[in-house]
């Protein structure tokens, strides 16, 4: 038969050994735990927002933290840049039974322009958006959606149908994402709006035609216009050339009459000067001068005595103003005459 082996009790310090070993097990265990529960990573593009019994402690950047497990709750957000397609993928609820419908916004001056346009956006501040929003990523691109359409018709309302067909987009584009910012931020979402791109802006199908015709006019017009500029920078350079010309001459003669008139008063103040000094041999020379010069373009002249009570016959001694003699009469005459 087989004899059984007597059990021997387990002693004290046995006990006390295994409750040991078991604290020791459950020490690493808990150790463990917390380690992979504590610990966590954040990557670059995120940020975690750490909660304690539900109130807000902190914010993590990227890299590896650790929290306390069962006290601490943390949220990843991601920051990385989205985009919408505006009217395209938005919600269903505004969304019309004619898709192009649904695009159409009014002008300021009562025209409809079909208007797409793209939204780019990013979480800003990821405490915002989590207590705000409850980081629901499509509950603030309901907001997004909502609040840039509302954005849009205001500001294209202020703008003429031209205006937002042709030459304002860029206006509308900037204006638009300034006020898209200042709603957002005003609701507190933590979003910042990074960028806005104005997509295609067309008429209706219903009146493309008649726009069609308004373009080619526009497009005209400003090749007209830039014929006009184009010639006008051509005619400028000449007509600055000319009057630069002109303002030469006109200094030139300016200068000139200037100094002519100084020589003549320099002449005017000598003669005053010599007339002071002796009177009448000053007033006999300027007679004298004067005389000269109104005679010697008086042709002939003849000089008289003022003594001569009347003028006798003067014979002219001018050769040219001697008188031809007659030319003789012919023979046959003559002897005609005598018989």
């Amino acid at each position: 038969m087989n004899q059984r082996r007597p059990e021997i009790p387990l002693q004290i310090s046995d006990w006390k050994a295994f409750g040991g070993f078991l604290a020791t097990i459950l020490a690493v265990v808990a150790i463990a735990y917390a380690l992979m529960s504590g610990v966590y990573s954040v990557a670059a593009h995120e940020q975690a927002v750490v909660l304690r019994f539900g109130k807000y402690l902190r914010s993590d950047p990227p890299g590896l933290h650790f929290k306390f497990p069962w006290i601490d709750q943390r949220y990843i957000i991601d920051q990385g840049e989205h985009s919408l397609r505006l009217p395209h993928n938005q919600p269903d609820a505004y969304v019309g039974s004619n898709e192009q419908e649904a695009k159409l916004i009014l002008t300021g001056d009562l025209y409809a322009a079909v208007v797409e346009w793209n939204v780019f956006w990013r979480i800003d501040e990821p405490k915002d958006f989590l207590f705000n929003f409850g980081g629901d990523d499509e509950e603030i691109k309901r907001v997004i959606v909502a609040v840039s359409r509302s954005v849009m018709h205001r500001v294209v309302g202020d703008y003429s149908a031209d205006e937002v067909l042709t030459g304002k987009r860029e206006e509308i584009t900037q204006a638009s994402r300034r006020e898209l910012s200042a709603r957002l931020d005003e609701l507190g979402c933590g979003v910042a709006i990074t960028d806005l791109q104005m997509q295609r802006v067309i008429p209706p199908n219903s009146v493309r035609p008649a726009f069609d015709e308004v373009n080619a006019s526009v497009q005209q017009r400003d090749q007209l216009i830039n014929e006009a500029r184009r010639e006008r920078n051509q005619l400028i350079p000449t007509a600055e050339a000319q009057r630069d010309k002109l303002i030469r001459e006109a200094e030139g003669y300016a200068s000139r009459r200037l100094s002519e008139a100084q020589g003549e008063i320099s002449a005017l103040l000598a003669k005053y000067e010599s007339y002071q000094q002796s009177p009448e041999a000053t007033r006999q020379r300027l007679y004298i001068e004067t005389m000269e010069r109104v005679l010697q373009n008086s042709g002939s002249k003849i000089i008289l005595d003022g003594g001569v009570n009347q003028p006798l016959p003067i014979l002219n001694l001018d050769p040219r103003a001697v008188a031809p003699r007659p030319a003789a009469p012919a023979t046959n005459n003559l002897r005609g005459n005598k018989q």
